[in-house]
């Protein structure tokens, strides 16, 4: 790897492309001031068309696929375009709907030499890294690719296979840990574990999600302090033995928060198309006998329309909102935290 070597915009997109973009951010650590403030999309599909308008009736001019990173020059809302989610994004060679992509400010982050005994949460700042784990024998393998706004445990920093610190991280689901390049990751600090309003009444507080209109609204007694659109569960048939996807109504209370969870089906990969979600940030699960939680979705951006699994997701910028507005407090160092909280209203 030449370390000095200056990589054109152009360049990186095709590294990331090219699924080398863990290999290409050695030398980019050096020279990430070329990318500082331009914003990039991730594409969080299998693959999305680029058409000649912001139109999905114009001309489809070529394809992108899962985890290239595209430009982005402007954003774009059209009366063309379902109500609920009208946005869409210039790129090079023309515009691509906003509901399949995530758009990143690509941000490097200064080294912390010690890691807390407790562990340390932080969070992914790079569109995505190649976490890697030790294969027992002197080499490393690569394990899942964590996304920028997921949320991870740092136990520890370590010298990496590329020779620079590389933070320590354990899967709370597997129970294993893996690596990352440690500048590719931010550490939260106490101010945002914060709690919002801590002196409204518990009691006080209460969410309604509706479902027929893909809203969720918090109020403090009847004054409203959040109305956001979610995407909660689309409905699949009923078979005996599996969980259904659709979110269960009812009234609710949250019981568990975890400002970083892997959902999917637990296996340890480095197939980008597994259902794995190491790292799913600001979770409070409301029904936790079958999983149902709010959190953080840094896989799509298509908020009002049902999206997921039964879970109710958010922007993330909006969970981390609730998960310390809501009881049980949470402080920085709970990994997850118990308590009858919040009341859940989903209609």
């Amino acid at each position: 790897v030449m370390f000095e070597k200056k990589y054109t915009r152009r360049e990186f997109i095709r590294l990331a492309a090219a699924g080398l973009l863990g290999l290409a951010f050695r030398p980019l650590f050096k020279n990430w001031e070329s990318f500082a403030g331009e914003d990039v999309l991730r594409i969080c599909t299998q693959s999305v068309s680029v058409y000649s308008q912001p139109d999905d009736t114009s001309e489809i001019r070529f394809q992108r696929f899962r985890d290239d990173l595209v430009h982005v020059y402007r954003e774009v809302i059209s009366d063309r375009s379902p109500k609920y989610n009208p946005r869409w994004y210039r790129v090079w060679g023309g515009y691509i709907h906003s509901a399949h992509t995530y758009r990143v400010t690509p941000r490097l982050n200064p080294v912390l030499p010690h890691i807390p005994e407790s562990g340390l949460l932080a969070q992914i700042t790079v569109p995505y890294t190649q976490a890697m784990r030790k294969d027992g024998r002197g080499g490393w393998r690569p394990v899942y690719r964590l996304y920028a706004d997921s949320n991870h445990w740092v136990t520890g920093v370590e010298e990496g296979p590329d020779g620079e610190p590389w933070y320590k991280l354990i899967d709370e689901l597997l129970e294993v840990d893996y690596h990352v390049p440690a500048a590719h990751m931010r550490a939260f600090t106490s101010a945002d574990f914060a709690p919002i309003s801590p002196d409204v009444p518990p009691e006080k507080k209460r969410i309604l999600v509706s479902i027929a209109e893909q809203t969720l609204t918090a109020y403090e007694g009847d004054q409203v302090v959040l109305h956001t659109e979610v995407s909660t569960g689309i409905p699949s048939p009923k078979v005996p033995g599996r969980i259904p996807t659709s979110t269960p109504r009812g009234t609710f209370h949250i019981q568990v928060k975890m400002p970083s969870k892997h959902m999917g089906d637990g296996n340890l990969t480095d197939d980008i198309e597994a259902y794995e979600l190491p790292g799913v940030p600001w979770t409070g699960f409301f029904e936790p006998k079958t999983g149902v939680a709010f959190h953080g979705a840094f896989w799509h951006n298509n908020f009002g329309r049902m999206m997921s699994h039964g879970c109710v997701n958010m922007r993330v910028h909006e969970a981390q909102w609730l998960y310390r507005w809501t009881t049980p407090v949470a402080e920085m160092d709970h990994w997850d935290k118990k308590g009858y909280g919040t009341v859940v209203i989903v209609d």
